[in-house]
């Protein structure tokens, strides 16, 4: 949605709510998760992006603060089966303390032109997940797709009840990695016509890449730990 001012304009506050904040590296210690969590409570990130495993963490650090938890869910590549999916997705959401839950589409049937596969198995998720409020993002790996993809993916993902469509995981390795840029963006913002937001994700990692998604009407983006305050202009890069 497009802002009602430019992004060059709002404070540090305002910019911090276009923020999930990413503390998903799986080699990170206890240690490592709070501090980032904290980070992103402290600097007043949206949300926290986080492994199932780190939930209790981020339960603990959010608790009563205006960053809330978003979890991934079959993550990073979004292989298991439509009924794993669901359990996965209702053990969390259960909780009562989960805001958003991001989960990846099977971009390998999307590739493969599966369409009435990929809504259902997403429209699955999603069903299971909106029971509890809790809103779904699908990511659909746009680094591994053609443009023709990305627009038909957005088209079925909205279709399947989504209430975010995503670029990027982060850790893709098929091929090149560039992420959200303005075009793929551009792609999705169309594709959806506004019937689900877009969450942009991968390679934002500048002050100058992040302000301008903003202005396109970008609704939220996915930020990686070390780029949060640099992107919010508190570090140089």
């Amino acid at each position: 949605m497009k802002p009602t001012k430019k992004a060059c304009e709002m404070s540090t506050r305002e910019l911090a709510a276009y923020i999930d904040q990413s503390v998903l590296k799986p080699e990170f210690t206890q240690e490592d998760i709070r501090k980032y969590i904290q980070e992103g409570v402290d600097y007043g990130c949206r949300t926290v992006c986080i492994n199932p495993s780190s939930l209790d963490i981020a339960a603990e650090l959010c608790r009563d603060t205006d960053t809330r938890i978003c979890v991934v869910c079959d993550f990073p590549f979004g292989l298991s089966t439509t009924q794993s999916k669901c359990l996965q997705a209702e053990t969390y959401c259960k909780r009562g303390d989960i805001f958003e839950l991001d989960i990846v589409a099977n971009y390998g049937w999307i590739r493969s032109g599966l369409w009435d596969k990929v809504e259902e198995d997403i429209r699955a998720v999603c069903e299971v997940c909106h029971k509890f409020g809790t809103a779904v993002k699908v990511i659909m790996e746009t680094d591994a797709l053609t443009k023709e993809e990305i627009v038909q993916a957005t088209k079925v993902l909205v279709a399947a009840g989504a209430d975010f469509v995503k670029s990027s995981t982060g850790f893709y390795t098929g091929g090149p990695c560039v992420g959200a840029t303005e075009e793929v963006v551009s792609l999705m913002m169309d594709a959806a016509k506004g019937q689900a937001k877009v969450k942009g994700s991968g390679c934002i990692r500048t002050r100058e890449h992040f302000l301008k998604l903003i202005d396109m009407g970008i609704d939220r983006m996915g930020i990686g730990y070390r780029s949060t305050p640099v992107v919010l202009g508190l570090q140089d890069a």
